[in-house]
């Protein structure tokens, strides 16, 4: 996730727009392509990390100190310029960081209560969506219904046996993926290199911490519990920044996207090698047509 991230084809582009330059060829390229994955990776295994942390802090304490550390990195980091703003960049600074904190926070519900790669898969669904609005192609539909289908898969026909609220959860984290899409592109517009995404963060932890605190208390503070929410903000946060970053200065921005579609995938191997989440050979088949319908939707919008 998002995290954050994470991180999506189109808002990770849209972060680091303002870095990419001509990508190289040969060596260069694959290299990129090396990053993306290792960055995507980060993302979903500490995603799985902070399940497995679920039960010293709760959901809610987890998101907060996620969110908390990566807006501290993220601030030492950019140092944003807070001066010389007009009341429209911080009404788009603010909604992006609303829509950061809420993504976060959705998401965390969902996988709290079903298993990782089955959250992701169908939070995708929201920037997927997107894209073939944006698009306004035919063809887009046959993506979308690809993608539908997947999901209808994955439940069996009978989401209950997901969890209602969990898929509900992971519903709402796409809507706000999609939000924090749009959000970010007005954000990276308005403000220079990562001072949007340092602001939205910054935000996203004032919205997630008293959540965090009030469900989570005094937990939060044990030595454990911090060390391994730190380590969940490097990995969902400060590794893939870094390495998304570096690989669109390889990539073109449609490869970039294509690539960074494979997240449901990533996160059912993530879901399976960290927390022992199986999945059925038909959720795996309905998996790979959702990663099928974003690489098709993404194709189609570049054409």
């Amino acid at each position: 996730m998002v995290g954050m991230t994470s991180t999506t084809p189109t808002s990770s582009a849209a972060t680091a727009a303002p870095a990419v330059l001509r990508h190289a060829p040969g060596r260069g390229t694959l290299t990129g392509v090396g990053l993306v994955l290792a960055g995507s990776v980060s993302v979903q295994f500490g995603s799985a990390f902070a399940a497995s942390l679920f039960p010293r802090a709760g959901a809610l304490g987890t998101v907060a100190l996620r969110v908390t550390f990566a807006a501290v990195l993220l601030l030492a980091v950019a140092r944003p310029r807070l001066r010389g703003h007009s009341r429209a960049d911080w009404a788009v600074a603010g909604g992006f960081g609303l829509a950061l904190g809420g993504m976060n926070i959705l998401f965390y519900q969902a996988i709290d209560r079903i298993p990782l790669g089955a959250a992701v898969t169908v939070e995708v669904l929201g920037p997927l969506l997107l894209s073939v609005v944006v698009a306004r192609r035919a063809a887009s539909l046959v993506w979308a219904g690809l993608a539908l289908t997947g999901v209808f898969l994955l439940g069996r026909g009978d989401f209950g046996r997901l969890g209602v609220a969990g898929v509900a959860f992971a519903l709402g984290a796409g809507a706000m993926w999609a939000a924090y899409i749009v959000l970010n592109a007005r954000a990276g517009a308005r403000f220079p290199r990562l001072d949007g995404l340092a602001i939205a963060m910054t935000v996203a932890a004032l919205v997630s911490l008293p959540l965090g605190v009030g469900a989570s208390g005094g937990r939060l503070l044990e030595p454990g519990v911090l060390g391994l929410g730190l380590v969940i903000a490097v990995m969902s946060s400060g590794v893939p920044y870094t390495l998304e970053l570096l690989a669109l200065r390889r990539l073109p921005a449609a490869a970039f996207a294509v690539l960074t579609s494979l997240a449901p995938a990533l996160a059912a191997l993530a879901g399976y090698l960290v927390l022992g989440q199986g999945l059925s050979l038909p959720q795996c088949a309905a998996i790979a047509m959702v990663v099928m319908a974003s690489v098709g939707a993404v194709r189609t919008g570049r054409c």
